[in-house]
């Protein structure tokens, strides 16, 4: 209680109203919520409780874990383990993180010295495990946070290669988090948990209501002045830009600092020190901009984001919504404006089906365009990074498919689409 004192929590949220009860009395769970919803705190209260209440082993070595957390991406199991460290702070429970692309031996040395909690991603902890760093044989609680992301990000053999490695499903509790709870997330549930109870939080709903949604249809041209202006009306302090690849992220990047702006583009090959640097900066307040590419769109806790701009459609409906969750979190108010560009507005009519309802939109009026725009520095285009295996890294560099489509978003006059029924005549995919 002293943890989630300090952690300033009060009232329960809705997904953690209906998993507590049944995870603080040591039920698996299978839940789903969308981001930002307090999925964290809710396995994380339930671990503890069921850490504190059940000892440990007689026989359990310091090198034997007893809960482990595994998460898609090092942003998000370097969040979590900043989150465990808050709520769990007053436990005497030991908690470390693993994750790719930096500290290879200092992280190797953490978990060798013993850890009762252990966070990470999914090739850094089969890594550690092979080589007998740590050993899951008296693990007595099970999180899989972000399932779904692991299926869409390949690790799906390395997590069945976790889990069965651990004690058979009735020797410990498993808690099982996603944003949603697909078949082949429920068919992993129930193969690898006790008879999990399921917990859906409107799972129909699949925007917040507090999100004010906006729509521009701007040409390729348009694009960087409109979204200078709008930030210049916005007084960007805390805003999150997402586009589809890292190229755009860097050549945006350059065009907003060139124009004053505070900004950094965060994609999935950026070198892990520069990247945790980053989030903090932008947590704390002095990064006003932050560029992501999709590899940013899930699972991160960054309060306050007042402003989510989609500056290109994403190309996969659900990839919306997890972008705009960014804002409004934990029922915050937040706005998220989307433009809708020649080269992605063929998107539009899927997102609108997945949301369940038309994206307001609006002209686009002289004066929501920035003058006087400085050019951006060329951006060169760098060799990627090698890769090391890809569970260690937890990432992916952008969201988009190579060679994104054309046509269906031009405007015969500024402002208004085409027609929105242009757009819904190409809407099939």
């Amino acid at each position: 209680m002293a943890g989630i004192k300090q952690a300033g929590f009060v009232d329960c949220t809705p997904i953690q109203a209906q998993t507590l009860p049944a995870a603080l009395a040591g039920r698996d769970i299978a839940g789903q919520a969308q981001t930002g919803t307090g999925k964290t705190a809710a396995f994380l209260v339930a671990l503890y409780q069921s850490l504190l209440t059940r000892p440990a082993p007689a026989n359990r070595t310091p090198t034997s874990i007893r809960a482990l957390i595994v998460a898609p991406t090092r942003e998000l199991a370097v969040q979590i383990h900043h989150d465990a460290l808050t709520l769990g702070a007053h436990t005497g429970l030991k908690h470390s993180v693993v994750f790719g692309g930096i500290d290879y031996e200092k992280q190797r040395e953490e978990v060798a010295a013993g850890c009762d909690v252990l966070v990470g991603t999914p090739g850094r902890l089969i890594d550690y495990f092979k080589q007998h760093v740590f050993d899951l044989r008296h693990a007595q609680v099970l999180v899989l946070d972000e399932a779904d992301r692991m299926f869409d990000l390949g690790f799906i053999a390395d997590i069945r290669y976790i889990l069965r490695r651990l004690p058979p499903p009735e020797r410990r509790q498993s808690m099982l988090f996603s944003a949603t709870l697909s078949q082949r997330v429920l068919e992993l549930a129930y193969e690898h948990m006790n008879n999990p109870e399921t917990v859906r939080i409107e799972p129909d709903k699949m925007t917040v209501d507090s999100v004010r949604q906006m729509m521009y249809y701007p040409s390729m041209e348009e694009k960087v002045p409109l979204l200078i202006g709008l930030l210049h009306r916005s007084e960007a302090v805390r805003t999150m830009v997402f586009v589809n690849t890292k190229r755009t992220a860097e050549r945006l990047e350059s065009s907003l600092k060139a124009n004053g702006f505070s900004a950094q583009a965060l994609s999935g090959d950026v070198p892990q020190n520069k990247r945790l640097r980053f989030l903090r900066d932008f947590h704390e307040g002095k990064l006003a901009v932050l560029i992501a590419t999709d590899v940013a769109s899930r699972g991160l806790h960054i309060p306050d984001v007042s402003h989510v701009f989609n500056f290109d459609l994403p190309q996969d409906p659900p990839d919306y919504v997890h972008r705009i969750g960014r804002t409004a979190r934990a029922g915050a108010e937040g706005d998220a404006i989307s433009f809708a560009c020649e080269e992605y507005a063929v998107s539009l009519p899927d997102i609108e089906t997945y949301v369940g309802h038309k994206i307001p939109f609006s002209s686009i009026s002289p004066e929501l365009l920035a003058t006087g725009v400085v050019a951006g520095a060329p951006v060169h285009r760098s060799r990627p990074h090698g890769g090391g295996r890809p569970g260690g890294g937890g990432g992916r560099s952008g969201g988009s498919r190579p060679g994104g489509r054309q046509g269906g978003g031009g405007r015969d006059r500024r402002g208004s689409p085409p027609g929105r029924s242009s757009h819904r005549s190409r809407g099939g995919r």
